[in-house]
Formats: structure tokens, C-alpha cells, sequence
């Protein structure tokens, strides 16, 4: 793809200033690869866009972690302005530096409808600047527990949909670490035996978990990459659709995963709804009898 390619469409002036052109319009090898992420990732979201402008034209898209507020900004430049003049979109982040640059950089490009908050995701789940409900909640390149706090958060406020990119999972990785040698015994232990497979192991399931999470609350999920593998090594995309009521088998699958590898203490991590809570004989029970 060349450069006019990838541009296209585009404000020009957007893109400088948020330095993903130079200032005479050249664009180096980073920043080629950051805009041809948040470009496609933009084309899986707009036609959720679409609906939401379709039935709720004041619909609040919720970046979290939005860092430099690259994708609020691209969504707000490629579909908002023209198409959901109502729509708002917030970017939440924890550091103030870039809440600042984002609302400087807001206002000089005299972009209206989107708002900045400095925000942990503990204090966005019960921050009154949120609304109530939300219609769509974004986290791009969410590293390790982030992507889980805005689910949590997307839960909490009732999103519509859900758009995940999920990046360095550590914690499930480190909890396999550590139960190892009580799996000795169990041939697929085999598949998180070496340190490089307990990480690749870690983020596969910490991903298939959160997939089961949400089809557990009511949403259809689908999981497909980002952008080629020659881009980004962090390139699992998981789109999530409220669709309908919680749904008991993924409920219990998740907490039958959780049982057979002893991830007990992961639990309220990847909650499911109350009334799916079950013991590990319970769960295999009602799986026989399903």
C-alpha cells in the first residue's frame, strides 16, 4: 500500500498534527505501520458506527487507554463528523500529559464532541463524567489487565459493542508458572511446559477466557487479526455485539477451563453472571446434562 493509499480520505492537516505526517507530508516506517492499524481497525468498527447512528444519533463511544487519542481522533476525522454530527467520544487515560495534548490538540483543530478524562479504569467504573450507559467501548493495544478492565467497564455500562485489541497478557502466564508442578502429571501441561509456550499458551487462553467472559454476558463475539503478522506480533482483534440474554454454557466452559487448570484465583477476573456461578461439580453436571 503506498503512502497516497493510506492517506486517502484522511484530513491531512489531522494527521500532522498528530505527527503521523512531518510537517512537509512524509510519513517514516512507525508511523506508517500506527495509522495502517487504526485505518483497518476503523473499517471493522464502522459499520457498527453506522447502526449506532442508524438508532441512537447521540450514541458515547469510550476509548480507554487512549493514550495519544490516535483512533478517537481518526473515527472522529473518517465517519463522526459527517455522519453523527450527536455522537461523543471520550478517551479516557491515566496519564495527565496526554488528557492535555489531546484536549490542546482538540481544540486547535476545533474538533467538537469528544472529551478527555484522566482516569483509572477503577474510577471510570464509578466516575459520574461517564454516562450511565455507553454504546461502545474501544481499547487498542491494551496491555496485560487493561483489556479485562474494559470489558469490566463495558459490562458495567451496558456497551452495545465491544472492540478489543489485546496486548502483553502476563498475569495467566504467571499463574501457569506457578501451578506447574502440580499438572506434572497432566500430558497437556505439555503446552505451557517451556518458558515460550507458557507466554504464547498464556495469551491464547487469557483471550479464549475473555471471548467465553463475554458470550457468557450476551454478546456474539468474533475474533480475527488486525492487520498481516509483518505489521504486529500483538494483532488479535475480538469484536463483541450485545445480542441478546447471558448464556450458560460459555459461563460454564470458562469456569470448567478455570477448574481444570487450578486458575481459582482468576475467578473475578473473568466473572460471569451471578446466577452461572457453579462449583466444579455442579458445572460438570450440568454440562453432562446439557
Amino acid at each position: 500500500m503506498t503512502k497516497d493509499d493510506l492517506i486517502q480520505g484522511h484530513s491531512i492537516e489531522l494527521l500532522k498534527a498528530l505527527h503521523i505526517l512531518t510537517r512537509d507530508g512524509k510519513i517514516n516506517q512507525d508511523s506508517r505501520r500506527k495509522l495502517k492499524q487504526v485505518t483497518h481497525l476503523f473499517r471493522f468498527i464502522e459499520p457498527m458506527l453506522q447502526d449506532l447512528a442508524t438508532h441512537h444519533p447521540d450514541f458515547h463511544v469510550v476509548d480507554m487507554g487512549a493514550g495519544k487519542s490516535y483512533l478517537g481522533f481518526i473515527l472522529m476525522d473518517q465517519f463522526l463528523r459527517h455522519q453523527a454530527p450527536l455522537a461523543q467520544v471520550i478517551g479516557i487515560d491515566t496519564r495527565q500529559d496526554l488528557i492535555d495534548r489531546s484536549e490542546s490538540l482538540a481544540r486547535d483543530m476545533q474538533v467538537k464532541g469528544m472529551q478527555f478524562l484522566n482516569l483509572s479504569a477503577a474510577e471510570a467504573l464509578v466516575s459520574d463524567k461517564l454516562p450511565a450507559q455507553v454504546d461502545m467501548v474501544c481499547a487498542l493495544h491494551a496491555c496485560n489487565t487493561a483489556t479485562d478492565d474494559a470489558i469490566r467497564f463495558g459490562l458495567a455500562r451496558q456497551a452495545q459493542y465491544m472492540v478489543l485489541v489485546p496486548c502483553c497478557q502476563a498475569e495467566v502466564a504467571a499463574s501457569l508458572r506457578q501451578l506447574k508442578s502440580r499438572h506434572k502429571q497432566d500430558p497437556l501441561s505439555e503446552l505451557w511446559r517451556h518458558p515460550l509456550h507458557t507466554r504464547e499458551f498464556g495469551s491464547q487462553l487469557t483471550n479464549a477466557l475473555r471471548c467465553l467472559q463475554l458470550e457468557a454476558h450476551g454478546y456474539q463475539v468474533t475474533v480475527t487479526e488486525l492487520v498481516g503478522w509483518e505489521h504486529s506480533m500483538k494483532n488479535e482483534l475480538i469484536l463483541a455485539t450485545r445480542k441478546g440474554s447471558p448464556q450458560r454454557r460459555a459461563a460454564l466452559r470458562l469456569q470448567e477451563i478455570l477448574d481444570r487448570l487450578g486458575l481459582d484465583g482468576l475467578r473475578e477476573r473473568f466473572y460471569v453472571p451471578a446466577q452461572f456461578m457453579q462449583t466444579q461439580h455442579e458445572a460438570s453436571q450440568a454440562e453432562v446434562t446439557s
